[in-house]
């Protein structure tokens, strides 16, 4: 019996996606877990499994394609089985990915030109479009994300000059390179491939290639980047003024003890790097200074019961931020745990949009990449991100237990937390400050 292949809720407040590229195609084997579709919302790439073993008969959305949750996207079963060329009209019987059985109600072609999802309405408003002059490339004429980037990137290309008649293209083999001709005379026919009977193959999807203009090449945003460049705009000159306070950080006590326990960690199946110990400082400085890990409203600090540490990823887009839930309940090795996890399902596109909520304060640690110094744009709604560079080692100036001064080579970093100044002031930043430093310099 075929298996239905739907779209799911991705999120609590994620009721659509875009189908961003099929990692099976019709007549390709499956197996029951394994991806078979990637999904991009405003939040998050994500991949969909598959609900059951077989080969995929039918896919009913082009990649590109913006549908809502409980959308028929494919179809799997067993070779030669006959599935319906499109959804009917009467509610199908769908499978979800955890097995579960829904309804899924299809939408009639002449409804779906006349409606536009969430994505595109957006859209046509930030660029003042006329959705009714776009073609739409959707089921049933519906336009879609990807035809709307089309549209633009296709506004900022200045219409190439009409060639003279004379240096028009003539048609005729009379016109055609020699080796082509010979090719297309010595070609010998091909048997087509068997395909499952009643299987029809989607048309292939429009892609959205890089526009050339006079002043360079015009490379389309991705949705990632997009929802990036917003959220840090409005962050940064909309919402709130940003100050940052810079601590130095001797870590020679962290980095013994990071030495001593990694193969211990590891022999119990747990990566234990230098980012745990950062979130385990985070939690007891947020603890510490609970303003920096509040909300502004207008109405007065919102400070949560909890603090859920957002912990930057860096992806080949751009970069992400997964959240640690209830930091403050778990120890180094259920930190350590938590931040392998959420980097790993980062970049295999795995995370769900939930896994990138209700952070309360964040942390990135741009030093993995080598950098000393940065001063990161708080994620809203928070009102704090600490920052940390690169461990390096170089010469300071130490002093003894009889208050003698002496020089010593240390492994040091600079660390940074950017705060909202309406909802602290420097000296609440600097006393938050402390406490990270004093947890890192003493660890033990």
């Amino acid at each position: 019996m075929p298996t239905n292949v739907i779209m799911p809720q991705l999120g609590e407040s994620v009721v659509e996606g875009t189908l961003s590229r099929w990692l099976k195609q019709v007549g390709e084997r499956v197996e029951e877990f394994e991806p078979i579709a990637e999904v991009t919302t405003d939040k998050v790439d994500t991949e969909i499994p598959a609900p059951a073993s077989g080969v995929v008969l039918a896919i009913h959305v082009a990649e590109g394609e913006t549908v809502e949750r409980g959308t028929l996207l494919a179809v799997i079963g067993q070779p030669n089985e006959q599935v319906a060329t499109a959804p009917s009209a009467p509610p199908a019987q769908a499978h979800a990915a955890n097995g579960q059985s829904v309804v899924v109600a299809a939408t009639p072609p002449q409804a779906a030109a006349q409606r536009y999802s969430p994505v595109v309405a957006r859209m046509a408003a930030e660029h003042n479009l006329d959705l009714a002059r776009i073609h739409g490339t959707g089921l049933g004429g519906r336009v879609t994300k990807k035809d709307v980037e089309a549209y633009l990137a296709a506004q900022t290309s200045p219409p190439a000059a009409p060639l003279a008649p004379w240096e028009q293209p003539g048609g005729g083999d009379l016109f055609k390179p020699t080796d082509e001709i010979y090719a297309a005379a010595n070609a010998k026919p091909v048997a087509a491939a068997p395909q499952p009977s009643a299987v029809p193959r989607p048309a292939a999807p429009q892609s959205l290639p890089p526009s050339t203009a006079p002043d360079g090449t015009l490379v389309p945003h991705s949705a990632i980047r997009r929802s990036i460049a917003k959220h840090m705009v409005e962050s940064k000159l909309h919402t709130a003024p940003h100050v940052t306070t810079v601590f130095e950080v001797d870590m020679a006590r962290t980095m013994a003890h990071w030495k001593a326990n990694e193969a211990p960690f590891a022999a119990q199946g747990v990566r234990l790097t230098l980012t745990a110990y950062f979130v385990a400082a985070v939690v007891r400085a947020a603890q510490a200074q609970p303003t920096l890990n509040s909300r502004w409203t207008d109405d007065g600090l919102l400070i949560p019961p909890s603090v859920n540490v957002g912990m930057a990823v860096a992806l080949q887009d751009g970069l992400i931020v997964p959240v640690i839930k209830n930091a403050q309940d778990l120890n180094l090795v259920g930190l350590a745990r938590q931040v392998t996890d959420l980097a790993t399902r980062a970049r295999a596109k795995q995370l769900k949009p939930d896994d990138l909520q209700g952070g309360t304060i964040t942390l990135t640690n741009h030093g993995v990449s080598g950098s000393l110094f940065a001063t990161p744009i708080i994620n809203q709604p928070q009102s704090a991100i600490v920052g940390v560079g690169a461990v390096t080692k170089r010469p300071v100036v130490i002093t003894d237990a009889d208050g003698n001064d002496m020089l010593a080579i240390r492994p040091m970093l600079y660390a940074t937390l950017t705060f909202d100044h309406r909802v602290a002031d420097g000296a609440l930043g600097d006393a938050f400050m402390r406490v990270f430093k004093d947890t890192l310099e003493n660890w033990s």
